[in-house]
Order: C-alpha cells, then sequence, then structure tokens
C-alpha cells in the first residue's frame, strides 16, 4: 500500500472553476492526513515548469487540478516518476474524473485523494504523446480549435454544447482506415473516438473503454449523414440499446489510424495531433487516488 506523506496540489487557474476555487481548494487540502504544496498558475504556459518544480521536491503525490487538458497534458511528466496522481475536476466536461468515478464536487474529490486508495491504470498514447482519457477526430477538434474560452467559462458544457450546434452545419463524413493485425479496414464514418475510458464529453459513449483493460479501443460512429452523430449522442445520453447500431469499434495494444482526409485530432479537448496516427495503450504505468 503506497504512503503519502506529502503532495503538490497544482491548480490551473485558468480551466472554468480553477480561479475561483484555488483558494477553496488550498484551505481544504490543509485538512489532508499529509503535507501540501499549492501553486496557483494563472498562465497555462507555466503549468509544465510548475510541475517539474513541484516534482523537483520528490513530493509522494502530485494533484492536478483543472479540466481534461490539463491533466491530459500534464500526466506525461509524471511517468516513470515516483509519484502517485490525484485528480481534483474543475474543468467543463470531466471526463478523466466521470471514467474512475471521483466526485465531481471538490470535498467528494480530495476525500478521495486523503482516502489512501489507488489504482493502477493505462494511459493511452498517440504517437509518442501520452493522454489520460480519450481522443477524438471529426467535430471534437473543430470545436476544440476554435470555441471562445469566455464562452466555455461563462456557461461551461451548455456554452460548449451551443458551440458545437453551430459547427456541426460545418461538418463533413470523411473516411476511416484502421489497421491492425495485418487487416485493413475502411468505414464511412461521422466521429471517431481512440478512448482509455469510457467518457467523452462528460457523456458514456464507449462502453468498452476501461482504464485498466490493458487495450485502447477505436471507436467509430459509422454512417454517411450527420444525423448519425446526433443520434449516437441522443442513445448514449439516455444510455438507449440503440447506441449500439450506431458504433464499430476496434480494441488491442495498438492499432493504426488513417483517414480521408487527413484530419486533426483533439485529445482530451486540446488538439494535438493529425492523422495518420499509432494509437497505443501504455498499460498499468500510473497510480491514481479514486475510489475503493
Amino acid at each position: 500500500m503506497r504512503s503519502i506523506k506529502s503532495a503538490a496540489l497544482i491548480v490551473n487557474a485558468q480551466s472554468r472553476k480553477g480561479r475561483k476555487l484555488f483558494r477553496k481548494a488550498k484551505a481544504a487540502a490543509a485538512d489532508l492526513p499529509f503535507d501540501v504544496t499549492a501553486y496557483e498558475v494563472r498562465r497555462p504556459s507555466l503549468l509544465e515548469a510548475t510541475v517539474k518544480r513541484a516534482l523537483s521536491k520528490n513530493p509522494d503525490m502530485v494533484i492536478l487540478g483543472g479540466g481534461d487538458g490539463t491533466i491530459s497534458g500534464l500526466v506525461d511528466l509524471l511517468v516513470g516518476e515516483k509519484v502517485a496522481l490525484g485528480v481534483l475536476p474543475l474543468g467543463t466536461a470531466n471526463s478523466f474524473a466521470r471514467t474512475l468515478g471521483i466526485p465531481l464536487d471538490l470535498q467528494g474529490a480530495l476525500d478521495v485523494i486523503g482516502g489512501g486508495h489507488f489504482r493502477r491504470i493505462d494511459l493511452g498514447m498517440i504517437d509518442g504523446d501520452y493522454f489520460a482519457n480519450c481522443a477524438a477526430i471529426g467535430i471534437s477538434p473543430m470545436i476544440a480549435e476554435t470555441v471562445p474560452h469566455g464562452l466555455k467559462a461563462v456557461l461551461g458544457r451548455v456554452g460548449y454544447l451551443t458551440w458545437a450546434v453551430w459547427k456541426f452545419f460545418r461538418f463533413k463524413p470523411f473516411t476511416l482506415i484502421v489497421e491492425q493485425d495485418g487487416k485493413e479496414t475502411r468505414l464511412k464514418v461521422v466521429e471517431v473516438r481512440i478512448s482509455n475510458g469510457a467518457f467523452h464529453g462528460g457523456t458514456e459513449l464507449v462502453d468498452e473503454a476501461e482504464p485498466d483493460s490493458g487495450e485502447i479501443v477505436v471507436q467509430a460512429v459509422t454512417g454517411h449523414v450527420k444525423r448519425r452523430l446526433v443520434w449516437n449522442w441522443f442513445t448514449s445520453f439516455f444510455r438507449l440499446d440503440a447506441r449500439k447500431e450506431t458504433v464499430e469499434s476496434f480494441s488491442g495494444r495498438e492499432i493504426k489510424v488513417r483517414t480521408e482526409p487527413p484530419l486533426a485530432i483533439s485529445i482530451d479537448g486540446e488538439v494535438l495531433a493529425k492523422t495518420p496516427v499509432m494509437a497505443r495503450v501504455a498499460a498499468g504505468i500510473i497510480e491514481v487516488a479514486a475510489p475503493n
């Protein structure tokens, strides 16, 4: 059992709830059963340097406060370090926290962090870049590249969904080519999810994906018309059996993904890659505080 004697709390204060909740999180963290050094980061460009500075003091845990993009963008720095990860879900969708069953309220998440239970999980990989939860091809990168930060900050998921509807009318279906074990599959699709966890955009979409399965899942929402994507989101949101009729999934330790035409990939909400890519799983590579 891992023993925690010290932790670094690093909060992305530009995330939707970050600045408002930093002081509250810092005060509440004082009640944790170990010493916590808190860092408020108001410029995202300084997040990596802050994590490296915190790691130089050899904490037993690094607690990241922010959205999925913050966690995914920083988790690379924790790989190979002798630290556990703690998660404060302060973003818009908080899909990674939802996948792990971490409460979305501040006190609930801190209770999990202080509870002493840890789960060894996989990370996904796009080429050489680690990610925590889900990468996407299709409308998600279009939204991530263009959504005004102020819209997300003020309206949260409602603002995000409003912008998604606007971008939907400019979006076109595309061709997906999956290469696995020497076999090539071509599909006409409206969205592709490369998943280490079940949640995407705050909704449970990829039933087969588990963060400790040792496999990455590529899920394609199939079809030639955009309304297939709307139907998939609707049936998934309400957990209808019909959701399974709209997708085709591939799973394994590594899967090559191409598209025609080449398209951008959003990784936990941040546009960081472009097809073609190799999707992989890094099995059991990190420990995270999670509900028992």
